[in-house]
């Protein structure tokens, strides 16, 4: 049945693009005419050992995407298209798998290990291929070494693709007895050594029960420490990998390996090679981490029942760990700053020593400050850069009180470094260390001000002045002014930015513009600082503001003139065209928050509108998402008139609730249907039809992201306030949603963090939907209508209410649905309120919360309530 597929596949690898193209075409051919035929041709080549390597290799590739997609929805299929095949054919797919373990390619061994893996991770939860753990065990004792790496890498990988629930324990034993035994420094094969360490890594989270036993976890740790001190580079690294994912994952077993610990890391840190010392550090960053999350969540008062004690590692080892950060701030490369994305020793260090800050507060500063002092102003431009670097890194954490005389004293220091220091890491450094300043000790929560009547021109002039320095440097600058404004947005009436507000729009403005603006992202830092000062403006500067419109619209004409640009140069002009658009949206909202600027920026509002719509026409099949928020916002802003822009953007409107792919977009543009909805009011009636079936789709497919669907129900809200009664024509279709959707997130016990806020904002988005359906139908004779359906409305609420883990957004929303449904249905829901199992108790904690608008939201459905009871 199989066929010669070589010849194919080498031709799919051709330089010649006409015969790749040709190849790639049968290829596709073969395989949507018989798939079987065409699995079991690949998994023939990859096994024969008389094939070339490049056939093979690409023949287990295919094999492998035929198994698993990124995309949810595609992953599906192809797990569903596998386990349909006969069962024959998967069989003779599975023994060539196996026997291309003990090939002696590498190539063909390591894609082998990936697929037989992808396969487990399909069969093995159905309670298929039960007997693949067992043979690749047999296959561990076997002699050649290399047989015996390949089935440590195949065991890695099969952790990787199941859950542990999947392995009964005896197996778990057995696979960390096979890893455990493969990393033994008593083992002589190094590339085996090294598949046993990155197999443990995979293996951790099937660990649960070994490492509860003191004594099979002291034998891990004493492997994984001696791993650490292997002769081979890429050993020593996987190793400490290892113990990475065991200093989150195994936290609280940790206190008495820490000693050790700490001397295995010290030494890697200070004299091993640069990926290993990496790991090293990264080990603290990783217990910070877990210690500041444990802080957070029980705010330091521990007794006896917290879940996760805190051991306060950091704080115990910080006389040791501190200085052996402070070195690896001193370890630079010349070109740091040039490389995006470039990660380093002296980056990793500072990265840890910010985390420590956090993790110790106020303990760290006494540590640091001898550090600073001494090398701030030496010659060597390495030192006064990890100065600086050490100084910015603890300014998150400590308390501003222990904080502000010392960045009293530094801010002159560090203007005049921004000035006059002749080396560009320093003035980037401290260009960012003022940023922190900012970021974390200025603004109306903090008491004593940093920045004065006496101080602020001049930091403001330097900051001007250094945004015409080198691009990571003047990106920097422009960071710091960012969090500058940003500490004045709730400065009152009057800013003291104000007076500079014409000179700081006019710098950024000729930032944009430079010639380098591309490089070390400063274009888009300079557009994005330049929105933080328009948004933290007061209103004596809106006439400034105004300015800026057609400075604006100017720039984003110019981008749509330019026609035919390859791809690299649409990929900037899209960009462009993002931050101009993003630039227009805070405008927008800003000019459109008062009324007398409001009347004088209508007067732009259709050539804006007519550029937004044009940025739209270039995109082939996307809409753009900053158009969109900038139209979101130009709608709330333009009331009832922006019916006479939608006969025209309504397709777009449409492509983007289309857009399936990039549910980013997809989400954005139901939120403009939102703000649409509440500008037009039942001026949007003639366009509820598409929306609603285009919202109704989005729901039942399962190809979009499930965060697009908690808006979408907010979005049937907005509809139903908007055209109140008319609503009635999409009732039959939008409740039994809303109900099946409430079903499932009212049973969502057990789950994890990220699975109870994602079921937070679902029952979020079926209360609005809920209120804003109610709201819309008050007071109309159709309001008989929802009656049917309020006894589930009020089931919903129950079942939420004996959940117990709503959050506060859930449960202002959930009461206002309360009083919602009393307010509208009157004595029909009277009667079943009254009845509810939770109603009085829900009721009564709302009313007794801290939170005024719980509170308030509560009193007023207590009013409705008891007016619906008494009629």
């Amino acid at each position: 049945m199989a066929m010669e597929v070589t010849q194919v596949l080498l031709n799919a690898q051709s330089i010649d693009g006409n015969v790749r193209k040709q190849a790639e075409e049968s290829l596709k051919q073969f395989q949507e005419q018989n798939l079987p035929s065409f699995l079991l041709s690949l998994s023939g080549e990859l096994a024969n050992e008389d094939k070339p390597v490049d056939s093979r290799k690409l023949a287990g590739l295919i094999l492998k995407n035929a198994l698993d997609a990124k995309e949810q929805h595609r992953k599906f299929e192809l797990v569903q298209r596998w386990l349909s095949l006969d069962a024959a054919v998967k069989s003779q797919i599975k023994v060539c798998l196996v026997n291309t373990l003990s090939s002696t390619a590498s190539d063909a061994r390591s894609t082998a290990s990936q697929v037989v893996a992808k396969v487990a991770g399909i069969e093995l939860p159905q309670k298929q291929w039960p007997e693949l753990i067992g043979s690749l065990l047999l296959n561990i004792h076997q002699l050649p070494a290399h047989v015996k790496q390949a089935t440590l890498e195949t065991l890695g990988y099969l952790c990787e693709e199941i859950s542990p629930d999947v392995v009964d324990q005896d197996q778990v034993n057995k696979i960390l007895t096979a890893v455990v035994q493969g990393m033994n420094a008593s083992e002589a094969n190094n590339d085996v050594r090294l598949a046993a360490t990155r197999a443990l890594y995979n293996a951790l989270g099937f660990a649960q029960a070994n490492f509860s036993n003191d004594m099979e976890r002291d034998y891990i740790m004493r492997v994984v420490c001696e791993a650490t001190l292997s002769p081979e580079v890429k050993i020593r690294q996987a190793a400490f990998e290892c113990l990475v994912s065991i200093s989150s994952m195994y936290y609280e077993k940790l206190a008495r390996y820490m000693q050790d610990v700490f001397n295995i890391t010290a030494k890697a840190v200070r004299e091993d090679e640069e990926p290993v010392a990496l790991q090293a550090i990264e080990f603290w960053s990783s217990i910070c981490d877990e210690e500041i999350d444990i802080l957070e969540e029980y705010g330091g008062d521990f007794t006896g029942d917290s879940d996760v004690p805190c051991f306060y590692f950091i704080k115990q080892a910080l006389p040791a760990l501190i200085p052996m950060l402070l070195e690896t701030l001193l370890k630079q490369e010349d070109d740091q700053d040039q490389d995006e994305g470039a990660w380093n020793i002296a980056m990793a260090g500072g990265t840890c020593l910010g985390l420590v800050a956090r993790t110790v507060g106020d303990d760290i500063v006494p540590l640091v400050m001898p550090f600073i002092e001494e090398n701030i102003t030496k010659p060597d431009w390495r030192q006064r850069e990890a100065a600086t670097y050490a100084f910015g890194s603890i300014l998150e954490g400590p308390s501003p009180d222990k904080l502000t005389s010392i960045v009293n004293v530094a801010l002159n220091f560090m203007l005049a470094a921004l000035t006059k220091d002749p080396n560009n890491h320093v003035k980037d450094t401290t260009a960012w260390t003022l940023g922190r300043i900012f970021e974390f000790l200025h603004g109306s929560t903090v008491d004593t001000p940093i920045i004065t009547q006496a101080n602020c021109q001049q930091i403001i002039t330097v900051l001007l002045q250094s945004m015409k320095d080198v691009p990571n440097v003047a990106e920097k600058a422009c960071g710091a002014l960012y969090f500058l404004a940003q500490g004045y947005e709730e400065a009152g009436p009057s800013s003291p930015l104000t007076p500079y507000f014409q000179e700081i729009v006019h710098a950024l403005l000729t930032v944009t513009d430079r010639e380098d603006a591309g490089e070390s992202r400063l274009r888009t830092a300079a557009y994005e600082t330049l929105n933080e000062v328009v948004r933290c403006s007061t209103d004596e500067t809106a006439p400034m503001v105004l300015q800026l419109v057609p400075v604006i619209m100017t720039e984003l004409h110019k981008t749509l003139e330019e026609q035919k640009l390859a791809s690299d140069e649409r990929e900037k002009q899209s960009e462009l065209q993002g931050l101009l658009c993003g630039c227009l949206q805070v405008i927008i909202q800003k000019l459109g928050s008062s009324e007398p600027t409001k009347v004088v920026f209508m007067q732009y509002a259709d050539q804006i509108m007519g550029l937004f719509l044009r940025v739209f026409a270039c995109r082939l099949a996307t809409v753009h998402e900053e158009a969109m928020l900038a139209i979101g916002a130009l709608a709330y802003a333009s009331g009832p008139d922006f019916s006479k822009y939608m006969a025209e953007f309504f397709k777009y409107l449409e492509m983007g609730l289309q857009n399936f792919e990039e549910y980013q977009v997809c989400a954005v543009t139901v939120g403009v249907v939102g703000d649409i909805c509440r500008a037009l009011e039942d001026k949007i009636l003639p366009y509820c039809d598409g929306i609603m079936t285009q919202l109704l789709k989005d729901l039942s497919s399962n190809q979009l992201h499930r965060s697009v669907k908690p808006p979408i129900f907010s979005c049937f809200g907005d509809i139903a306030l908007a055209i109140g009664e008319n609503f009635e024509k999409y009732l039959m279709y939008a409740m039994p949603m809303l109900q099946s959707a409430a079903e499932l997130s009212a049973h969502a016990a057990g789950a994890d963090d990220e699975m109870i806020d994602y079921t937070n904002s679902l029952r979020n988005g079926i209360l609005e939907a809920y209120s804003g359906i109610l709201q819309g139908f008050k007071n109309s004779p159709k309001m008989q209508l929802l009656v049917p359906y309020a006894p589930h409305i009020l089931q919903f609420l129950d079942s939420i209410y004996m959940e117990k883990d709503m959050d506060d957004v859930v449960m202002k929303t959930a009461i206002g649905v309360l009083g919602d449904l009393a307010d509208t249905l009157g004595s029909n829901a009277g009667s079943l309120i009254q009845q509810s199992l939770s109603v009085k108790d829900f009721l009564n904690e709302c009313l007794s919360s801290e939170d005024h608008m719980i509170k308030e939201s509560a009193e007023w459905a207590k009013l409705a309530i008891s007016r619906a009871i008494s009629v």
